[in-house]
């Protein structure tokens, strides 16, 4: 046959890809970026766009299919939904199953693989579901929604997210796993018993040595429960099958491509198949005997077939199946081998740490090594399988001792997207790149599971590039340096700080940090004095600007909770002052519309009926939501709304770093969504469980689990720590998940539990300082006469309101009238 590598420099060539996933997508942008000239048509199943199936799970928690989707590079034809069931290779054609031919001069098979279900009778239930797609995770979420427990059939890496997701959905989780233990392909037998402790002291139930003998049916025909070979059965609404994938070869077959014994289309190093102008890449594809499901080498052949379609000769390689990931909270890490001549482990049951390094018979070489609870040595260890270890392996191991200038410039640093060092080094010396974000767009490296960001950031230190912690221009300290400085030397003013500790007269960026900084050591109202031209713009007025010049008020809700009285003064505040209202996501009522001068009306009317300011302007603790916990709801253990009220007033007004964000959920089933909070409360039969460091937003995370079980006297006292640790140490503008990131878990856990810098009575005292000196800003604006001048449109017309003000009706309620900006173009 012709081999088509030639007509790909020509604008006529047709290129068709059968699939659109991951692999395919990375595919085809490779395509593009390499300036090939002809028609790429991508036919997709689905009926989306490709999308990240690595963060799969996320779709459950936080990010909705929009923020998965990967772009389609302009120019690309794609058409969804459209399932391809034949191959005519003398025609070089397909056909979809609407009937649609699609010719082409090169094809690309990336049809990926199926889930595999195994025969285990009642496998039709309903109920019963596959982890691959987000249709999968719709129709789990929906069938959660009457699901008390789940079970998990494999406890491999899917089997685990799955699990993950099955907790998330407020499911008591069971896994059944085959194997002797948890992950059998990433870990040994010693790192699977410390996983399993870590995921059952979670509250899941684990099943070793175990299989499905039957899924057995209720009254409705829905499942109902699952049968193991010893008899036992484990109740449970909902069945996810995750017992690993086959390679979607039926094309293949049908267009009589070799194939392996085992399923998969027969490649060669350049990722063609046995006809010259057909390629295949990702899941579905078999090299030298393998069938690849990491994203890594999916991508790798990718980049191959792409070089090798324009003429180029790439080749692919065994590759790296190395993996870093997270799991239930867990870190679990593996690279190389998980065998060998000698090995050295090291074991920490206390801790919940697992960590083995294989080395060669002469301890000189590294060939592998495995993770569990603790994966730090994987970033700095994993470019060294294959070569001589720099100093003995326990050393190593245990301390952590190497960077990444020990590394070689040939060492890959991302396994990912197969960038080494050298390729690193050479992005920073020729583009000038000064962080990790500039790297990751430059070399691609970090952007798809992350692990190797540290690493990043210790090539670009060791380049020579500096990184300043300095907070601006006028200060060469970082914000919490200068939180020091003001504390210890008892520091009330700005301008006292600006002229012993920087230079010049401050800006849009210290002034604020410094402000928040003095109000979080109780140096009075934040409009008092000079620390009144400190402030930002909503800082300044006490509420929150909207885009026409009025502005937000947000009265304080505690815990959610509020009487019919309060809800009707509302009502009436916002009828009299012809207010939009509307109701957030902190269960609490925002107030929009409100021109600057009748902010103080209407806090008067507010204050007068027992609200005060709900800090909504401000980088501060914002809310604590609820749900009703033990008091109303059939499931909950503890009550949610009493603890939730407590917690916001007690650290209502507490100024900090980011905004705050809290909430208490009175059992498993986490309906007041703790676990995506700064700091989240989840009750338990023994107590509470606190999680930290969570967030939505730009970069949703899950929160960490930091303590379990406390009474509420342990946990007020240990939330009190934290925060006050973190207010003290974070940069501005940091919220807790990087923070968190950034000083370690463990690390806060050392300093928030065991006492490990000697601070907490200084911590606890901080925080009786600011509970014992709380006032309602709003009050006290409203009282002062100097203060209220400040609430005006025109300082020359206190009594005008601006002109430029003005709204329309929609949905029965106001809405801002925006004037266009006249734009002029020379």
């Amino acid at each position: 046959m012709t081999d088509v590598r030639g007509l790909c420099s020509e604008t006529s060539t047709r290129l068709v890809v059968v699939g659109h996933g991951p692999t395919s997508s990375r595919l085809v942008e490779a395509l593009v970026a390499k300036g090939f000239a002809g028609r790429i048509t991508v036919l997709g199943e689905e009926p989306r766009a490709a999308y990240d199936r690595v963060a799969l799970t996320s779709y459950l928690t936080s990010r909705s299919a929009e923020d998965l989707t990967y772009p389609v590079p302009e120019g690309v034809v794609l058409r969804l939904a459209s399932r391809v069931t034949g191959i005519d290779r003398d025609s070089r054609s397909v056909t979809t199953a609407d009937g649609h031919v699609e010719p082409y001069d090169v094809l690309v098979l990336a049809t990926g693989s199926s889930p595999f279900v195994p025969p285990v009778p009642g496998r039709e239930l309903a109920g019963c579901f596959v982890y691959r797609t987000i249709d999968d995770l719709d129709a789990i979420r929906e069938a959660s929604a009457d699901a008390v427990s789940g079970v998990v059939i494999g406890g491999g890496l899917l089997g685990l997210e799955a699990a993950d997701a099955l907790r998330g959905l407020g499911l008591s989780t069971h896994v059944v796993e085959m194997g002797g233990w948890l992950m059998p392909r990433q870990v040994d037998e010693g790192g699977g018993a410390v996983l399993r402790r870590h995921i059952e002291a979670l509250g899941l139930g684990v099943h070793t040595e175990a299989g499905a003998k039957e899924i057995v049916a209720g009254p409705d025909g829905r499942v109902a429960g699952l049968v193991k070979p010893d008899g036992e059965t484990i109740e449970a609404q909902i069945v996810v099958f995750s017992a690993g994938v086959r390679p979607r070869d039926e094309l293949a077959r049908q267009a009589e491509l070799a194939v392996g014994e085992r399923g998969g289309i027969v490649v060669d190093d350049g990722m063609r198949t046995s006809d010259p102008a057909i390629y295949a890449v990702g899941e579905c594809a078999l090299h030298d005997g393998m069938v690849y499901g990491l994203v890594g080498p999916c991508f790798t052949m990718a980049e191959v077939a792409a070089d090798r379609i324009l003429g180029g000769e790439a080749a692919f390689a065994r590759a790296d199946l190395s993996t870093k990931l997270k799991l239930l909270g867990v870190e679990v890490a593996q690279f190389g081998a998980m065998d060998g001549a000698l090995d050295v482990t090291f074991m920490d049951p206390v801790s919940g740490v697992y960590q083995k390094l294989f080395v060669s018979d002469d301890a000189r070489t590294l060939l592998g090594g495995i993770c569990v609870g603790d994966a730090t040595p994987y970033a700095t260890l994993k470019p060294f399988v294959g070569r001589d270890l720099p100093g003995a392996p326990s050393e190593l191991l245990f301390t952590g001792g190497l960077t990444s200038t020990d590394l070689p410039d040939d060492a890959q640093v991302c396994s990912c997207n197969n960038v080494t060092k050298g390729q690193v080094c050479a992005a920073i010396a020729d583009q000038g790149l000064t962080d990790v974000a500039g790297i990751k767009a430059c070399t691609r490296a970090g952007t798809t599971c992350g692990s190797c960001v540290p690493m990043l950031k210790q090539i670009l230190v060791k380049s020579g590039v500096e990184v300043s912690s300095a907070l601006c221009e006028h200060f060469t300290h970082s914000r919490a340096e200068l939180f020091d400085i003001i504390r210890v030397r008892g520091i009330t003013t700005f301008s006292r700080l600006i002229a012993e500790h920087g230079t010049g007269r401050g800006c849009d960026v210290c002034k604020p940090v410094v402000a928040s900084i003095l109000a979080s050591l109780g140096n009075g109202h934040i409009l008092d004095g000079e620390q009144a031209a400190l402030q930002d713009t909503n800082d300044h007025f006490l509420a929150n600007i909207q885009r026409n010049g009025t502005y937000s008020v947000v009265p304080r809700i505690p815990g959610g909770e509020i009487t019919p009285d309060k809800l009707i003064v509302i009502g009436e505040v916002a009828r009299d002052f012809g207010l939009y209202t509307k109701i957030t996501g902190g269960q609490r009522i925002d107030l929009f519309g409100a021109r600057v001068e009748q902010l103080p009306l209407i806090w008067r009317r507010l204050v007068d009926a027992g609200f005060e300011s709900g800090h909504a302007y401000g980088k501060a603790l914002r809310t604590v939501k609820s749900c009703v916990g033990s008091t109303w709801c059939r499931y909950g253990v503890q009550d949610a709304v009493g603890l939730a009220i407590s917690l916001e007033l007690r650290y209502r007004g507490l100024r900090s770093p980011h905004k705050l964000k809290s909430a208490v959920s009175g059992c498993a089933r986490e309906c007041a969504e703790a676990r995506s909070k700064d700091f989240g409360v989840i009750a338990t039969e023994q107590g509470w469980n606190l999680y930290v460091g969570g967030n939505g937003g730009f970069t949703p995370r899950h929160a960490d689990l930091f303590a379990g079980d406390l009474s509420t006297e342990e946990l007020v006292r240990v939330i009190d720590r934290f925060l006050m640790f973190y207010v003290r140490t974070a940069d501005r503008l940091q919220r807790t998940s990087v923070w968190l990131e950034s000083q370690g878990l463990d690390y806060v856990r050392q300093v928030i539990l065991e006492d490990s810098l000697g601070i907490c009575a200084d911590l606890d005292a901080q925080m009786e300082r600011h509970v014992s000196t709380y006032a309602d800003e709003w009050r006290a604006a409203i009282e002062d006469p100097d203060k209220l001048r400040r609430f005006v449109s025109f300082v020359n017309a206190p009594g005008t309101p601006d002109p430029s003000i003005s709204f329309t009706a929609e949905r029965e309620q106001i809405k801002p009238v925006l004037i266009p900006l006249e734009v002029v173009r020379s």
